[in-house]
């Protein structure tokens, strides 16, 4: 049995190996739990990025799908097909 006196050299050499094992594991978790961390705020920042984009693609498809429409009335202008757009009649 080991006194509370006895320094470290004197401890047997499996608790003293035991003991560094557990902090160099415990700093191991430690350095994963911050790497995973900061892989979620990344994996966050690329969701928010694809939304933002899918709003602008379905923008750019509504003006293709526009651009693409046969001039079937003749008269209809594109102010008459985007109403509010502050832009001038184009025929």
């Amino acid at each position: 049995m080991l006194s509370q006196s006895q320094t470290e050299e004197d401890r047997p050499f499996f608790e003293r190996e035991r003991e560094r094992l557990t902090r160099e594991i415990t700093s191991g978790f430690e350095e994963l739990l911050s790497t995973t961390n900061g892989l979620n705020r990344k994996l966050e920042e690329v969701l928010g990025m694809t939304r933002e984009y899918d709003t602008i693609a379905a923008l750019w498809q509504t003006f293709y799908e526009l651009m693409r429409q046969p001039g079937s009335e003749g008269d209809t202008t594109i102010e008459e097909q985007l109403p509010a757009t502050g832009g001038h009649a184009v025929k």
